[in-house]
């Protein structure tokens, strides 16, 4: 008998470019949680500023051999103004966050931070000149409400409730400069130079609070399995932050979209299973008013993407018979 030898045919899952980038951001948006857990596990030995240093070095580490491998995709120039300031941007974000995780359940600064998507369509319009509807604007005000409920200015968590909120404006910020910068940049040259920027800026300012004896550095103090949670946390944001640009280049952002959602998923499951921690009932309605606001601004943004492509529709006209 004649055997013939074939090849298993790859799921056609796999073959689909869409799928591939939504597999790329679910799984980004689940591992961006860990992440946040070290974090928050690391400012129990160092301040939130010392933890931002030791991630964003990690990261910058982690991402430069892989930015070698991947050099064929590295277009435009990485060293410029525009770059530094995402930069800065993203240094800022990591902060603020960071030191929110410190004084807060990772749950109530996630969904805190998910503002983000409702402030960068309120910043849209004067910043870029997009016009953005009443529709989506009503949407951006009841999200907040839902940021205040969770908030709830006077509670204990007092002026620390501006740390993510402060980390969302930055990122919000951060996503128009990333539009300017992408006209003439791949996404991943401005992810290498924002890391190198945010790096040397992190740096100059713990040496700076170190000096003025505003901070006193914890590295000598480290338990030995701290320095390899560092290590890992520097992988996982580099992996994350390549997963996202993969998952943008596959799949176009509207698909995207809603799988950011499952960040705040993530940060429940791992605030309950490492700190004990569970949002209360207030707080989950103002996550559940955060997420419906923001979808309903994706998909209001899907409808108008559309309206802006559609072709004219074109006049009927009437034929008149000649006599």
């Amino acid at each position: 008998m004649n055997y013939v030898q074939t090849t298993p045919r790859r799921p056609r899952i796999f073959e689909n470019s869409s799928a591939n980038g939504m597999i790329c951001m679910a799984i980004a948006m689940l591992l961006l949680p860990v992440g946040d857990t070290i974090a928050k596990i690391l400012t129990g030995y160092m301040s939130a500023i010392e933890v931002t240093t030791v991630r964003l070095l990690a990261q910058g580490l982690c991402l430069a051999p892989i930015a070698f491998l991947m050099r064929s995709r590295l277009r435009g120039p990485m060293f410029s103004p525009i770059v530094a300031l995402s930069g800065g941007l993203v240094m800022v974000t990591l902060t603020s966050l960071t030191w929110a995780f410190s004084v807060m359940p990772i749950a109530t600064a996630i969904a805190i931070f998910f503002a983000e998507p409702l402030l960068l369509t309120a910043l849209v319009g004067p910043l870029l000149g997009e016009r953005v509807g009443p529709r989506r604007l009503i949407a951006v005000l009841v999200g907040l409400f839902g940021v205040l409920i969770i908030i709830r200015p006077g509670s204990e968590l007092g002026l620390a409730a501006l740390l993510p909120l402060l980390g969302a404006l930055c990122y919000a910020l951060n996503m128009i400069v990333l539009r300017k910068a992408s006209g003439t940049r791949s996404s991943l040259t401005v992810q290498c130079g924002a890391t190198f920027y945010a790096c040397i800026g992190i740096v100059a300012v713990s040496l700076f609070l170190g000096v003025t004896g505003h901070i006193e550095p914890a590295f000598t103090t480290l338990p030995s399995w701290a320095w390899a949670v560092i290590a890992a946390s520097g992988a996982l944001a580099a992996a994350s932050f390549i997963l996202i640009a993969e998952a943008f280049r596959k799949a176009e952002a509207g698909m995207l979209a809603p799988f950011q959602y499952l960040e705040i998923i993530g940060a429940t499951a791992m605030g309950y299973l490492f700190f004990s921690d569970f949002p209360d009932a207030l707080t989950w309605l103002g996550i559940g008013i955060i997420l419906s606001s923001g979808i309903y601004v994706f998909w209001r943004e899907q409808i108008s993407a559309n309206r802006a492509t559609m072709p004219p529709r074109r006049r009927r006209t009437r034929r008149i018979r000649s006599r």
